[in-house]
């Protein structure tokens, strides 16, 4: 059987390119108007706000502190175990006309109303200062794994297939960002290393296609440079779509199953693991077709005939010669 499977039936993804463009444009506009328009909810990690220990007798529910805080007005406290089932860390974002002292013995009144036996044992203010540099150092660290992959995909595949594939990893990042502006989903450090994960697992598979196309391009002299990326992205499909499927039941169970402290988390992983493989299979080798890149990019060039003529000659030269030193050792 033909190894790449020429005869049976392809997709012709790079036929599709021009939609599957379009449809990635459409969001990328989307995601922006969102970012600009509604912003982020950003989480206390880069708001500042107020940590509150508190202390139970016994065990407790967090459903349960949390619908106390909700009720109380604190719909967004991020409530936690902290060491045991009953220590508990709330986290509350500044909130105007209040002092962290404020909000701390607010918050043990509303506690207190449950379960009059609660505890206070610390209370910490995170100031926006803290927040601030988180933000900045989180969007360097974006950049940097950025530039970093630019780098390393010049240098090991092509310039033209560099630039397709951070165009794709953008693409991720920004359609990832973009549904928790339009959700209003809590942003925090969480997020940001998912969004972070999402552009390594996307461009993993990238470097697979990646792989496949540069091989074919040495192999398939005969094809044109649309032919051979159809025929990769169908060879690497059934890896792409298994490993996907596969990481994206882990990530449904922390979404259903993981809590609410996780949950943002999955979504950013559900969210960015969905369009990193799409970006992989129409993004990514489609906009390295756009800019031009060919087999003579990729393909070794051929050995000159006279050069080879030339070898073949001193090979048999060298032959003849052993040859005739054995025949006088005989004698």
């Amino acid at each position: 059987m033909n190894i790449f499977n020429l005869g049976e039936k392809q997709i012709d993804f790079m036929k599709q390119r021009k939609v599957a463009l379009t449809l990635s444009l459409t969001l990328i506009v989307l995601s922006l108007v969102g970012m600009a328009v509604r912003g982020f909810n950003l989480g206390i990690d880069f708001t500042g706000g107020t940590v509150i220990e508190v202390a139970y007798p016994e065990p407790v529910e967090l459903a349960q502190v949390r619908d106390t805080l909700r009720q109380g007005g604190f719909d967004k406290a991020i409530v936690q175990h902290f060491g045991s089932a009953t220590d508990v860390l709330i986290r509350i974002q500044p909130r105007e006309g209040m002092t962290s002292a404020m909000i701390s013995n607010r918050v043990l009144e509303l506690l207190r109303q449950q379960n009059p036996k609660v505890e206070l044992r610390r209370v910490e203010y995170v100031g926006p200062q803290v927040g601030d540099e988180l933000t900045e150092d989180g969007a360097l660290a974006v950049l940097y794994a950025l530039v970093g992959i630019l780098i390393y995909v010049a240098f090991r595949f092509e310039f033209r297939f560099a630039l397709g594939s951070i165009a794709a990893l953008v693409h991720d990042v920004i359609i990832t960002l973009g549904v928790f502006a339009w959700t209003q989903a809590q942003f925090d450090l969480t997020v940001l290393a998912a969004v972070l994960a999402v552009i390594g697992y996307s461009l993993n598979d990238t470097i697979v296609v990646f792989d496949r196309i540069r091989e074919n391009f040495r192999l398939l002299r005969d094809k044109t440079p649309e032919e051979v990326m159809n025929i990769s992205i169908n060879q690497t499909l059934s890896r792409t779509i298994m490993t996907s499927l596969t990481t994206l039941l882990v990530v449904f169970a922390l979404f259903f199953l993981g809590g609410e402290i996780i949950h943002n988390f999955a979504l950013a992983l559900l969210v960015g693991i969905g369009v990193g493989t799409y970006s992989s299979i129409y993004i990514a080798s489609a906009l390295a077709l756009m800019l031009g890149v060919s087999k003579e990019d990729l393909t070794p060039p051929p050995k000159d005939e006279v050069d080879r003529e030339a070898l073949e000659r001193e090979m048999q030269q060298a032959f003849l010669e052993a040859e005739a030193r054995r025949q006088q050792a005989k004698s």
